[in-house]
């Protein structure tokens, strides 16, 4: 009677595992699974089955498949080394960059965890390790004189430019691998040549695409930015609210207020003469 063949999973876990359960364990045969056969693929039944362990074992690490893919992604951050404390702060987020790239050529069924997770998740609540590199490189970037609100752009326009920069080496571009004219084998024939033209014409450009070198362009165009961008100016203040009091201008309101006032006296004496008369400055009514 033929047996069926071992969970590939199990086998290659086995080699290197004693058997005891535990969360770093639990997160190493997980990512072996989704490296192997994409996320679509792990389930905690199938996790179980890979460590030799029964399901409901699992759940003392991680609630849910939820978390278990949030602990995943947090592996292979923890393997993204960011030194906060290199004076040269543009060198070392270049340095961050091809390292993340890395990971992600070596993890590629785990770039969308990377990308999507966050979107899912307050970034209180998300798992400290995947905050670590953030607090990292927000710290490298404080030190090297930016202020908070600054480094938190910086991070932030590094990783936008990143999870793009992946996410497009990463897509299949290839529609018949057998084909040798560039047009064909990526498949641009069938797009309608008066409605794609200049997309058609990148054809060649297209299938010769070398992911660090544009990595490296990219980096160069952004970093160059982030250099050269004067800091904001200070917000100009009103110096009319801040000048100092000038002691003339009380004197000048007394006079101001004194002739107002002699003004209207004068104005209510020459409207109504019949019914007052002046007696020390104050009106007073005519005997009947």
């Amino acid at each position: 009677m033929p047996q069926t063949p071992a969970d590939p999973a199990v086998r290659e876990h086995a080699r290197h595992t004693d058997g005891k359960l535990s969360r770093e364990r639990m997160l190493a045969c997980a990512l072996e699974i989704i490296d192997r056969e994409g996320v679509e693929k792990l389930s905690m039944r199938r996790l179980a089955r890979a460590l030799d362990h029964d399901p409901m074992s699992l759940y003392r690490y991680a609630a849910n498949k939820a978390a278990l893919l949030d602990g995943v992604a947090e592996t292979v951050l923890g393997q993204l080394t960011v030194d906060s404390a290199d004076p040269d702060w543009a060198a070392q987020l270049r340095a961050v960059a091809r390292d993340y790239r890395r990971l992600a050529l070596e993890h590629p069924n785990v770039v969308p965890l990377l990308v999507t997770r966050p979107l899912a998740t307050p970034l209180a609540l998300r798992p400290r390790g995947t905050l670590r590199p953030l607090e990292a490189v927000l710290t490298l970037l404080t030190r090297a004189g930016f202020d908070g609100p600054g480094a938190l752009h910086i991070y932030r326009a590094l990783f936008g430019f990143l999870n793009g920069h992946v996410l497009d080496e990463l897509q299949e571009l290839v529609d018949n691998p057998e084909e040798t004219d560039d047009l064909l084998r990526l498949g641009l024939h069938r797009l309608p040549l008066g409605e794609f033209p200049l997309l058609r014409s990148l054809a060649t450009a297209l299938a010769t695409y070398d992911g660090a070198a544009e990595l490296e362009r990219g980096l160069d165009i952004l970093l160059t930015g982030l250099t050269t961008t004067p800091t904001p100016p200070a917000r100009k203040t009103d110096k009319r609210r801040t000048r100092a009091p000038d002691p003339a201008d009380h004197d000048r309101g007394r006079k101001t207020q004194i002739l107002w006032n002699g003004d209207r006296e004068q104005e209510r004496q020459s409207t109504f003469p019949a019914l007052t008369e002046n007696h020390g400055g104050k009106p007073q009514r005519r005997p009947s």
